[in-house]
């Protein structure tokens, strides 16, 4: 464990995940400089929450001298790294760090880290489920902790944690990209492009993700998903076991999870046990499939028991703006998906509904291809409604549209309440009207759950 006593260390980002290593950093000495380019004004919530806290307030800007005498610069999750002031502690060889990072050097229990483009959130949460079955016959008294990127930083209850606890975290690609620790049980779900407004490019990411293989140890075990042509490439990097999850069963022995005739298989030491039959699974679509498989993969790296893994899955409903129902209104089943903020998230939404759909996306783009989505967009879509600052990106995208021809109509909004109001008039008994963006939510919410709450606050009052 590090010793942060009288430490000198700035923290850069003053947003959730800055926050919490700030309150575990001030609790431990250390001097913190914290640095937020925000004004005191918008700062000033969370300065009343910490003012109790042995912290110096820089804001407004990033200026490069409180980086005389830092012994150490950490990143919220949403700094980049070619920040002039990150750029200028590198050259400085002050070490970076974040909430993430400092949490595996000081946790004291096993833990289970899960990234991947899509579905890390759904598998965390699931993986969460199981384990807490699994405590519950085996190690009652024991706890899960369940956080990271989803929920909580998990620095924020390390103090609390004991050797006998399980820590399951979710890992971005921002928290990923300066780490050099990584978890016992790590596993890549799938890599997409994803966040290339952040990274500039797509071996750039994925040199992101593979961090959370790169620092295992023989003793470790990596899951993987053996039908993603990227992740296959970084099975050179498993360091020490391997199981991997797919649809169809593996060529060879390998430890792995797979799905044959609507069952759910895992295969583990040459034996193969049925682990659930697929119509018990609450989540539609195949993406979810996947999910429940790599859950299945990250249980048996874990130990848990079969019997857990049966009644985790069968209990599980899914996770807030993940296709989440809403209501029905106007003959038509509403859904948030607020969560999808990539265009390969909003593809696997659609393929889950075979009924006739009204699609709400948009929000803000992040230099990603919107090519395959307008083309399954035409194929699935009746009616489109594009809200946002990806709403003419999208639209031009469709390029032109012919009367009878899927989308029959196409509606733009300037925000998300409107495109509510407008999907609300197109729809027909036995619609989907589904929010799933494609987009962040930043150029108009603080997050994605800020955008599906508003969003299921607005469908609920539709009369």
């Amino acid at each position: 464990m590090m010793h942060w006593e009288g430490k000198q260390i700035v923290m850069i980002g003053a947003a959730r995940q800055g926050v919490a290593l700030t309150r575990y950093l001030t609790s431990k000495g250390a001097n913190v400089i914290l640095n937020d380019r925000r004004s005191d004004e918008a700062l000033k919530n969370i300065r009343e929450e910490l003012s109790h806290q042995n912290i110096t307030w820089v804001t407004g800007d990033h200026p490069l001298e409180i980086l005389d005498g830092t012994d150490l610069v950490c990143l919220s999750g949403g700094i980049p790294l070619d920040l002039d002031i990150v750029q200028e502690a590198v050259r400085r060889n002050i070490p970076l760090t974040n909430d993430s990072q400092v949490f595996l050097e000081e946790v004291p229990c096993p833990v289970i880290g899960i990234t991947g483009s899509s579905g890390k959130t759904t598998t965390t949460a699931l993986v969460g489920e199981i384990a807490r079955h699994h405590f519950a016959l085996r190690k009652p008294g024991r706890q899960v902790w369940v956080g990271g990127n989803i929920g909580n930083p998990l620095i924020q209850d390390v103090d609390k944690m004991h050797q006998d606890d399980l820590a399951i975290m979710e890992l971005s690609s921002f928290q990923l990209e300066i780490m050099t620790k990584s978890p016992h049980i790590a596993a890549i779900l799938n890599l997409t492009p994803n966040h290339l407004d952040r990274h500039k490019s797509m071996a750039k990411y994925i040199s992101a993700k593979s961090q959370i293989l790169t620092h295992q140890n023989p003793d470790d075990i990596a899951v993987l998903n053996r039908d993603d042509p990227r992740v296959r490439e970084l099975y050179p990097e498993v360091r020490g076991r391997k199981i991997t999850f797919g649809i169809n069963p593996p060529h060879d022995k390998q430890d792995a999870t797979y799905y044959k005739r609507g069952k759910l298989y895992l295969q583990a030491s040459g034996q193969v046990a049925k682990v659930i039959p697929s119509d018990l699974v609450n989540l539609r679509g195949t993406h979810n499939l996947y999910n429940i498989l790599a859950g299945i993969a990250i249980s048996a790296a874990a130990v848990f028991s079969l019997q857990a893994v049966y009644d985790g899955i069968v209990a599980f409903e899914g996770v807030p703006h993940r296709l989440e129902f809403v209501r029905e209104w106007g003959g038509a089943a509403w859904y948030n998906d607020s969560i999808a903020t990539s265009p390969e998230r909003t593809m696997a939404a659609l393929e889950s509904f075979d009924e006739p759909i009204i699609l709400l996306a948009g929000g803000r783009d992040k230099d990603l291809p919107w090519q395959d989505l307008a083309d399954l967009i035409r194929h699935k879509v009746d009616h489109l409604v594009l809200f946002g600052e990806a709403a003419n990106l999208i639209f031009e995208t469709l390029g032109k549209t012919d009367a009878g021809i899927r989308p029959f109509t196409i509606d733009l909004c300037e925000s998300l309440e409107d495109a509510v109001k407008q999907a609300a008039q197109q729809t027909s008994p036995g619609d989907v009207v589904l929010l799933s963006p494609g987009g962040t939510s930043f150029d108009e919410f603080i997050d994605f759950e800020d955008r599906g709450k508003r969003f299921k606050q607005w469908v609920k009052e539709l009369t």
